[in-house]
């Protein structure tokens, strides 16, 4: 920000900040422009606040931070639309397609004199602005004499070289995997899902006839293919399944984005996963929704919901190219690639609609669920700069469960399996008229398939990709790298504040212990047991072991206490036993049964003495359970 600031100020007229999405670059715009606004900077250094525009290339982009974080400005805004060229104001936003020339209006852009405004923002800047041959070129070539600074989440690349050649080396960038490093960004596991279709293609039977009747061409589709030319739909209901099975698993409320091939395909799958979740729909019938272009307002208002961190519904949203960009949503844990994506700046667009954190909500990593394998190949490409915590692969039937499960070396699909450079095909499909020849697509409404592999990638110490390893192990590495010996995990386990900064130290790792004990196959294992056979390969012992053996062994403890004491302890062990060490927490477990039908909080603590008492108590009990 200050070296843009400062660019501006030495007359510097092209200038490129690259920052990575999620990393505040709306934000960042709005501080150079309220910066040199409220310094009442210009062009020409005369005694006036500047006039700026700030331009993207869809309305999303412009709407958003005009009614957000450009709020500061107040009547100074206005958006350039309708075709009028209103000159009153000083903070201006406009799409480059409400101002530019096209085959009926000569552009009205050029309404405005070419030293009009004094500095120009170009928001995504990477998306064809400042290519030689493009008409919104012009737009900026028109104003010239403007400071002119791009944005971009996109660091040189061939496909964008354009972008640099005009606007320059970055005056500052900021990476995704330096965001994540900084804890300003969450981190993000990948699981890579494999149908048999995608692992092994799909070809027709000889002379098999598609909904419509129509010969389907006898030929091996692949995963590019898929709903582009063959629209399966057991596939379609296989990966809508599997995903419903894992929110069954992880959390059914956790926001969730499926990005599809086409309009058609986010409908269907909208379809398949309301199917699938009829328990939810019926309470909320927005559960899940399709937002696309064909939604219109209605898609705008749930796109506006989904975004409110304190709106529970919509969980999820199924579309295809709109919501790739300029939708900020905090709280999304699942974004879900069930389309190719040929390009790398669209690929982190996507990704970047779940590396918000909000800790306040829980939200403090998020899941990339791959269908495709997208994912694996982009991570893949050295021009990626941010790498998964995480990589799993689970390989899925036509009923959506996973049937297999196991470490490979290495899932990247062949190079020669994508088309490359431009004309990889990873917009949405225009279906065209059914007409003669009927729609474009062939429609498979039978088969079965299966989904068929999960991996866990373990990053080396620079953050590259180095090996494929199992849950298990991940997390045994990531303990000892925290606590050399179990002694010295266990001196800050006893330690109820200090138990609550190691969870959330392993959840920033992407490690949730309640997600590892059903990985491991002891969902009744209590966490340091857990953490301590992973890492030193201690002997796992459930909660109740524990909770039996200090009943055991501690009597001299317990004697201490009074029989109506002893029973509010004896149901805490209970609690924790059934449950797991939240049962600890003071006062809410005590508004619970057993608790409420002894008495409020104030009458339970008087068994002990007082509430100082009766913290203590349970304090000694922690440390106590953990102490053998």
């Amino acid at each position: 920000m200050n070296r843009a600031v400062q660019a501006a100020l030495q007359g510097r007229k092209r200038a490129l900040l690259t920052l990575c999405t999620g990393a505040g670059k709306t934000a960042v715009a709005f501080q150079i422009c309220w910066k040199l606004w409220s310094a009442r900077w210009n062009s020409k250094g005369v005694n006036r606040n500047p006039k700026i525009l700030f331009l993207a290339d869809r309305n999303v982009l412009v709407d958003d931070p005009m009614a957000k974080d450009f709020s500061p400005f107040g009547d100074a805004r206005h958006k350039i639309a309708g075709g009028v060229a209103v000159k009153s104001r000083d903070m201006y936003f406009a799409i480059y397609q409400s101002i530019a020339r096209d085959e009926n209006r000569p552009g009205l852009y050029r309404e405005y004199a070419r030293d009009f405004f004094d500095l120009i923002i170009i928001d995504e800047c990477h998306r064809g602005s400042a290519r030689d041959d493009s008409n919104w070129r012009e737009i900026l070539e028109w104003f010239e004499p403007a400071t002119q600074i791009g944005m971009t989440a996109t660091p040189r690349r061939e496909d964008n070289v354009d972008t640099y050649n005009y606007f320059g080396d970055p005056l500052y960038e900021y990476s995704l995997a330096q965001g994540i490093a900084d804890g300003f960004l969450a981190p993000y596991r990948v699981h890579r899902v494999i149908s048999d279709y995608d692992a092994a293609g799909w070809r027709p039977t000889r002379g098999e006839l598609d909904r419509y009747g129509r010969e389907i061409p006898d030929a091996e589709y692949s995963t590019r293919d898929f709903e582009r030319v063959v629209a399966l739909r057991a596939r379609t209901q296989a990966i809508a399944k599997h995903l419903a099975g894992f929110m069954a698993e992880t959390d059914r409320f956790a926001k969730t984005i499926v990005f599809c091939v086409d309009q058609e395909h986010a409908l269907e799958m909208r379809q398949a996963l309301a199917a699938l979740n009829t328990d939810l729909v019926k309470d909320h019938p927005d559960y899940v929704c399709r937002v696309t272009s064909d939604e219109g307002d209605v898609g705008s208002a749930h796109r506006a919901k989904f975004q409110d961190v304190e709106t529970q519904t919509p969980v999820i949203l199924t579309t295809s190219q709109l919501l790739t960009t300029g939708v900020d949503a905090p709280t999304c844990k699942n974004v879900v690639l069930a389309r190719v994506v040929g390009s790398m700046p669209e690929f982190k667009q996507i990704i970047g609609r779940g590396t918000r954190l909000r800790p306040d909500y829980g939200k403090l990593a998020f899941n990339i669920i791959d269908y495709t394998g997208t994912a694996t190949r982009m991570f893949a490409d050295p021009a990626f700069d941010g790498d998964p915590v995480r990589e799993d692969e689970a390989v899925i039937n036509a009923d959506g469960d996973i049937v297999e499960e196991r470490e490979i070396e290495d899932v990247a699909p062949d190079p020669d399996d994508f088309p490359e450079g431009p004309d990889i095909p990873d917009g949405p499909v225009e279906l065209g008229e059914e007409g003669e020849n009927g729609p474009r697509k062939f429609y498979v409404d039978g088969g079965e398939v299966a989904i068929v592999r999960h991996l866990v990638y373990e990053l080396d110490s620079d953050g590259r990709q180095l090996a494929c390893r199992q849950l298990t192990d991940y997390t045994g590495d990531k303990v000892r790298t925290l606590y050399p010996n179990a002694s010295e995990l266990r001196t800050d386990w006893l330690d109820p504040e200090r138990r609550a900064e190691i969870v959330e130290r392993l959840e920033e790792k992407g490690i949730d212990l309640d997600s590892l004990a059903d990985a491991v196959g002891k969902p009744e294992a209590d966490p340091f047991d857990l953490l301590c056979h992973l890492a030193y390969n201690a002997p796992l012992r459930t909660r109740r072991e524990r909770a039996d053996r200090l009943v055991r062994e501690q009597d001299e403890f317990l004697d201490r206490f009074g029989p109506d004491a002893r029973e509010v302890l004896d149901a805490v062990l209970e609690k924790y036993a059934e449950h797991g060490s939240a049962q600890f927490k003071l006062p809410d477990i005590l508004e619970v049964p057993p608790f409420n039908e002894w008495g409020n909080v104030i009458e339970i603590a008087a068994r002990f003495g007082g509430g100082k008492e009766l913290r203590s108590a349970v304090t000694e009990l922690q440390r106590l359970l953990y102490t053998a």
